[in-house]
């Protein structure tokens, strides 16, 4: 594995006899985003402090490409600040000023750019975000989800290698707090930048983080890939995501992927001990994307939302449904052979079809389009196995135009 880019070693903090951060060991690598993850009040907002700078700390190092920011010079630290840019939990977007003048903040307090160049500057980042209509609005006039937007264009504006998120869909409904995830996610593979999320939105922030780092009670117990944490043996990390087994995915209303494979663990021992076949159906909705391109992130995630809602309300009262990622569903079918699925699936789409999706008919000619994967179960097979033989099997399921 590479070198990591930030380095936390040792790191100790205390605010008078409180010791928020007790022996940090944390590595962050280029190109990721790492989501840190935790309790309440567990110091999880003063650790991404000390990557800023906001707070130096007690004891201990954090090093950056593989030197102690501490030992470096004020040119090297002011160079090195310039390199990262965050956004703040309540998006602090300056009321008296209208959105280009906010965006354009950073530029004109920390470079000495003219005033030309910081303007060709906002411009060309409001047209990659997709935000030209809306430079003289106030951030009053703006909803919560626009604001978060807004708050990004003015984070990306520097070109930043790295930008720390603190909490970012604090006070958003499960839509406009999907839509932030899934902005963020977009942005961040259209712009390469590393992203360090401050996050307790559980399971919904394991879809776009490539590593996850757990605090508890001011220690690091777990870091690693989204897949390896729900695996690990570790008590105390068993109980924060056993902790979730009984909620359902704050958008879809679907049980979350813990709690399917969960299901499906159930339904191998029983069909080891019966002989009792069953099935996956993997759904993908290929093109939210274009959905995000006509209407933005919001209307992306509600349809996601409109779709979830249908599939399960057409569903057997045995089969068991899950989100798998922020585009995917997993569908399982107990005694239910792969000739049973894809009688299903077949049935399925015909009363999606007949259905429809109401909350896309605003956008004539759109094709809503979604594809399925179906794998019958095999003894011993994990289910990584079976939806990787669903995801190599698709094809389109389902694709209501709306005319």
């Amino acid at each position: 594995m590479a070198e990591p880019l930030i380095q936390f070693k040792n790191v100790h903090k205390s605010f008078g006899d409180n010791h928020v951060l007790k022996g940090i060991d944390l590595d962050i690598y280029r190109g990721d985003i790492t989501s840190i993850i935790g309790k309440s009040g567990d110091g999880k907002s003063v650790l991404l402090k000390h990557i800023i700078g906001l707070i130096e700390q007690d004891e201990g190092l954090i090093l950056f490409e593989g030197k102690p920011i501490s030992k470096m010079k004020k040119a090297e630290r002011r160079r090195l600040k310039e390199k990262f840019a965050y956004m703040f939990q309540e998006t602090a977007l300056f009321d008296s000023l209208t959105v280009f003048e906010n965006i354009g903040l950073p530029l004109r307090e920390k470079t000495s750019l003219p005033k030309k160049k910081i303007r060709e500057k906002v411009r060309d980042k409001m047209n990659q975000l997709d935000l030209e209509e809306i430079d003289h609005v106030y951030p009053s006039q703006l909803s919560g989800g626009m604001k978060k937007r807004v708050a990004l264009a003015r984070a990306l504006v520097t070109d930043p290698e790295i930008i720390l998120f603190d909490e970012p869909t604090t006070g958003l409904d499960p839509v406009r707090k999907n839509a932030v995830h899934s902005m963020i996610s977009d942005y961040q593979k259209r712009f390469g930048f590393t992203g360090v999320v401050v996050s307790h939105e559980i399971p919904d922030i394991f879809y776009i983080s490539q590593r996850v780092a757990m605090l508890n009670e001011g220690r690091i117990v777990f870091q690693g890939t989204a897949e390896e944490i729900k695996h690990s043996t570790n008590l105390t990390v068993q109980q924060f995501i056993q902790g979730l087994e009984s909620r359902h995915d704050a958008l879809t209303g679907l049980i979350p992927q813990t709690q399917g494979e969960r299901r499906f663990r159930e339904e191998m021992a029983r069909m080891q001990h019966h002989l009792s076949a069953f099935s996956i159906i993997l759904l993908t909705v290929e093109n939210l994307y274009e959905i995000n391109k006509m209407a933005g992130y919001e209307a992306e995630q509600a349809a996601l939302k409109n779709f979830a809602d249908k599939v399960r309300s057409h569903l057997r009262v045995t089969d068991i449904c899950s989100r798998l990622g922020l585009n995917k569903i997993m569908l399982l079918l107990p005694r239910t052979n792969q000739d049973g699925a894809k009688d299903l699936c077949r049935d399925l789409a015909d009363k999606m079809k007949s259905d429809g999706l109401v909350d896309i008919q605003a956008f004539p000619g759109f094709c809503f389009s979604v594809s399925a994967g179906i794998a019958e179960a095999e003894q011993e097979k994990p289910i990584e196995q079976l939806v990787a033989a669903a995801e190599s099997s698709k094809n389109m399921f389902y694709e209501f135009k709306v005319c």
